[in-house]
This record gives structure tokens, sequence and C-alpha cells, in this order.
């Protein structure tokens, strides 16, 4: 049996989403599905499982995105199809923030603010941190709470945030949010021992 794909979901997919997140696939060693893209989500969850595979290296980065769709769009049940995938493991999520207050929200563990600060506050779109902990308004996170994700981690939106995460800086909170779940989800320590076993 193939080994378990490394994957990180990312909820935002729009042209700044892109950028960022394939600047930050690049600085550590990963990949990102570049195609997950859009704005809606345009591929299914079948489809990106197979690019999933195809990448030559983990962590693999994906990007999810309902345009502000509310209930399960079609971001969302990609979401799912690979959440739920047998032949990947999720190392951790980071859900989006976005101008919508009303219908959506998830739990977070942990938030990343416009200055790169831990907050178990969620935050605003640019990545200001709001009044309830814990929790955090976004586009694209209908179903993350039922889905017994491992890590979740709330930043402002990506590639934006007042050009503090612009991918013209290397998008510092987005790669924060990146290098904080590979910390957590101990790929940082396995990752190691298999160059040392190498070597």
């Amino acid at each position: 049996m193939e080994k378990r794909r490394k994957v990180i979901l990312i909820t935002d997919g729009d042209e700044y989403a892109r950028r960022a997140v394939e600047t930050v696939a690049k600085e550590i060693g990963g990949r990102c599905i570049s195609m997950s893209f859009g704005n809606p989500s345009k591929l299914s969850g079948q489809e990106i499982i197979k690019m999933i595979k195809k990448a030559k290296n983990d962590p693999v980065l994906v990007m999810f995105d309902d345009s502000g769709f509310v209930g399960e769009g079609a971001g969302e049940r990609a979401l799912r199809y690979i959440a739920t995938h047998k032949e990947v493991e999720i190392l951790g999520v980071i859900a989006v923030a976005s101008r919508t207050r009303r219908e959506e929200w998830t739990r977070i563990d942990v938030a990343i603010d416009q200055f790169g600060e831990l907050t178990p506050y969620g935050v605003d779109k640019y990545g200001i941190p709001e009044q309830e902990i814990g929790r955090m308004n976004g586009d694209t996170v209908y179903n993350l709470d039922e889905l017994h994700l491992p890590l979740v981690v709330g930043i402002g939106d990506i590639g934006k945030m007042g050009k503090k995460d612009s991918y013209e800086k290397g998008a510092p909170i987005t790669k924060k949010a990146v290098e904080f779940i590979l910390e957590r989800s101990g790929f940082n320590e396995q990752r190691d021992s298999k160059h040392g076993a190498d070597l």
C-alpha cells in the first residue's frame, strides 16, 4: 500500500491566495496544488486526490473556496472528500477569515494575527483579533467542525491583510500558519529522521 500523503487544507482559493500558497510551498519544500485555486473552487475532490497523489513532495497544500456560498458548496464538498480519504493524512487546516459575519463560522484551536502573533481569539480578514475565543467567521468553513480535523489555525485573508501577507514579502503570515501546523503535527521530526536515515 502506498504511503498516505501529508496534506494541509486551506479555505481560500482566489488569485492572491494562490500566489501566497505557491510561495510558501516552495519555501518549505512542499507542493501546492495550484489547480485547486478558484473563486469558487472548480475541481472535484476526486480530481484533487489524483493531483495530490502525483505531487513530488509532502506536505501538499490544497486550496478550497466557496466564494461566499452559504451552506456546503463545491469547495466544502471537495474539502470533505479529501479530509475523509483513506490515502491522505490531514496535518491541519488553515481557516481563512472573510467579511461573512452571519452564516458560517468554525471553531479554531488558535489564530495568527497580522503581526504573526498567536492568539486564542478569532481574527477578521485583516488579521485583527476579534471578541470571541476559539471561533472565527469565514466563507468556506461550514463543515470543518464535524470533520474532527487535528488542528485548525485561523488567519486573515491570505495574501492580503493590508499587504502584510503579500506574496512579494514571502506571505509571512501564511508561512507561519503552515510552519505551526508542521511543527505541531510532528511532520518536521518525521522528515528529519527520514533524512537522517538517508545519510
